[in-house]
């Protein structure tokens, strides 16, 4: 028998993908098109029952999540597509709160599609669906609430302290162990749950974060990067907290055996002799013994152990060391494989100082897909950070210069942009575009031109995003 809890959470991503699909099928067609009434009557068979247990049915977004009922509703994998297109039609409308009172009819749904669509060529596009829905008796809306700049500053300063937090920890780590200490798992756990809170809350911000690179302190930052990046994947696959959380922990713990790499070969300013490189090549074995002496072994040490020794086994098992067996490779460690590769290209590092453009890194990793990467959950990735990730620097069609400020799941190649340096050339303290804006007539009102390396332009991305 189903757990309550997940069969509240299942009705609740099942409501959001219903009325995802009635809007967008009225997006294509008329409101009394067999296609948009049949998606109308699944939406009414999937909400009323809902109405009836709860007595009134709230939808609210918060942040990049939804809230039914004050509970956020978790990502799936098999509607992503509808969640963020919702996401997204709800925001561009300034929308935030559709409540559902009473029992609802067809005539409710109809009146609701007519002012969803209609308000579109408004100024005010919250006002005009207001006014729309203004003769409704069991559907009331509310205007998106915008967290004021103040606290948009606060907001930033505890997602920063998060990061840096972590990237202290990961320094700590390889002090205590090559000081022959125990590291403790509990106070490790503590430091991704940390992260893993402030990803659910603050998604964009904390992904921000990882787009900035600091040179000097690579492996420690890498660290933490992986495992962000490996969380929010694994929240965009709908994992559970605690599956989400021993993700981060073993991700944060990949490159442990880089410790045991001589220093003097591990920060070589140049490429790596065929003997250095076969030292490098140490390190995944080297990682898996130590994770084994982590304080505490348990089932999350012995995963550790797992994905520092595959992470760069490939998916293919082509990769090194070299593997005698022939099993694909852990769930995990296809995971971290996926984000090590992708903030390692993205990064300067001591023998790598050209860190290699996002949207670059993105292209290599698709023609990696199916060989060193696995096809399925490389897919989810892109979309996750989009075409454009955070931190790109672009040239907009309009002569505006800007850097990708919040991914757009829906048009991976629309992302919304913090201009930096405006048409007439001019460095500005920046303001924010939205690139899947249209005009009247349903054109982009901007589109990216090409992409630009932030280092020609000597622009330090920590002045941006931090």
């Amino acid at each position: 028998m189903e757990h309550p809890e997940k069969e509240l959470n299942r009705e609740a991503k099942n409501l959001i993908n219903q009325i995802a699909v009635v809007f967008r099928s009225a997006q294509f067609h008329s409101p009394s098109n067999v296609a948009v009434l049949s998606a109308a009557e699944k939406f009414i068979s999937a909400i009323n029952p809902f109405i009836e247990s709860e007595g009134m049915i709230e939808i609210e977004v918060v942040g990049e999540f939804f809230h039914i009922n004050e509970t956020r509703v978790r990502y799936s994998v098999e509607f992503l597509l509808n969640f963020d297109y919702l996401m997204k039609e709800f925001k561009d409308r300034g929308l935030g709160t559709v409540r559902f009172k009473g029992i609802i009819s067809p005539v409710d749904v109809q009146r609701l599609i007519r002012a969803f669509i209609g308000c579109l060529k408004a100024d005010d596009r919250f006002d005009a669906m207001s006014e729309l829905m203004q003769d409704s008796r069991n559907i009331d809306i509310e205007r998106l609430r915008h967290v004021t700049e103040e606290g948009d500053s606060d907001i930033r300063k505890v997602v920063k302290k998060t990061y840096f937090n972590a990237v202290s920890f990961s320094k700590g780590i390889i002090s205590k162990i090559k000081s022959g200490e125990k590291i403790s798992m509990k106070r490790s756990k503590r430091v991704v749950e940390s992260m893993v809170d402030m990803l659910l809350e603050e998604e964009q911000l904390l992904m921000g974060m990882t787009a900035i690179k600091d040179y000097d302190d690579y492996t420690y930052h890498h660290s933490v990067n992986v495992s962000i990046l490996a969380i929010a994947l694994g929240h965009k696959l709908a994992l559970g907290k605690k599956a989400v959380t021993e993700l981060g922990l073993v991700a944060l713990f990949h490159d442990l055996g880089k410790m045991n790499v001589p220093p003097d070969v591990l920060n070589k300013p140049s490429s790596f002799t065929e003997q250095e490189w076969a030292i490098v090549k140490k390190h995944p074995f080297w990682g898996a013994k130590a994770a084994l002496k982590l304080k505490g072994l348990d089932n999350t040490s012995i995963k550790a152990a797992v994905v520092a020794f595959e992470h760069h086994l490939n998916y293919n098992l082509k990769g090194y060391p070299v593997a005698r067996f022939t099993k694909e490779l852990d769930f995990y460690s296809r995971i971290v494989t996926i984000c090590d590769q992708y903030d390692a290209m993205t990064s300067a590092r001591v023998y790598s100082r050209t860190p290699l453009r996002p949207d670059k890194a993105l292209s290599v990793m698709v023609d990696r897909s199916g060989n060193m990467l696995d096809p399925v959950l490389l897919k989810v990735f892109i979309n996750m950070v989009g075409v454009y990730p955070i931190g790109t620097l672009v040239f907009l069609k309009s002569r505006e210069m800007g850097l990708v400020h919040e991914a757009n799941p829906l048009y991976g190649n629309r992302p919304r942009v913090l201009v930096i340096v405006n048409s007439q050339g001019k460095k500005v303290k920046g303001y924010v575009l939205d690139l899947s804006e249209k005009d009247q007539s349903g054109n982009f009102v901007r589109s990216i031109y090409k992409t630009l390396d932030p280092n020609k332009y000597n622009i330090n991305l920590a002045e941006y995003l931090l």
